[in-house]
Parts: structure tokens; sequence; C-alpha cells
């Protein structure tokens, strides 16, 4: 795939970059290059490769989700909470209908 000065000009344009012509000549033969590279990165075998979202395998520290039942530090007061809720349903807080 070969990018041309017009193409570039394009690009620019709807990228809403002002770019005179010194410039589009100059961009076009490193836009050239990055799709040369970008090509060249599709001709390599990832046969038996698993994809990756980072390099270094990375782990989640997680904590045990369990409900904290002591009232000293803050669980167990559903009820007394919910008492302040203009319309409580099934133990959650009932809000109005948004979506029709």
């Amino acid at each position: 795939m070969s990018v041309t000065k017009q193409d570039v000009a394009k690009i620019a344009g709807l990228a809403r970059i002002n770019m005179s012509e010194d410039e589009l000549t100059r961009m076009v033969p490193e836009l050239n290059n990055i799709l040369q590279w970008v090509e060249q990165l599709g001709e390599v075998d990832v046969t038996g490769v698993e994809p990756m979202s980072a390099v270094i395998a990375n782990t989640l520290r997680l904590r045990a989700d369990e409900v904290d039942a002591d009232p000293k530090t803050g669980g167990g007061k559903r009820d007394a909470v919910l008492a302040n809720a203009p319309a409580a349903e099934h133990g959650f807080f009932g809000v109005p209908k948004v979506i029709e």
C-alpha cells in the first residue's frame, strides 16, 4: 500500500490539521515507511502465540468478597439505612423508572 500527496492532504483535512505543501511532501515518505513496517509485522508467524495485554504477567491482589456483619466496623446496618429510604424494595433502594 502506498500513500500519495493527495492521500496525506485528505487525512490532514479529516484530522483538521493545516499543512503546507512542503509538509505534505515530507509526510508522504514517512507514512509510506510506517505502512511498510506495519506490513512487515503482518508477515510475522504468530501461530501458537497467545494474545496478551501486557509483557509482564499481572495479577490483581483481591480481598475476599465478604459481608462485614460487625456493627462496630459499619456492617449489618442494612435495615437501619433502608428505614430512611422513601421506597425500599427487596432490601434495596427503590428508584423511579427512568426508561419506558
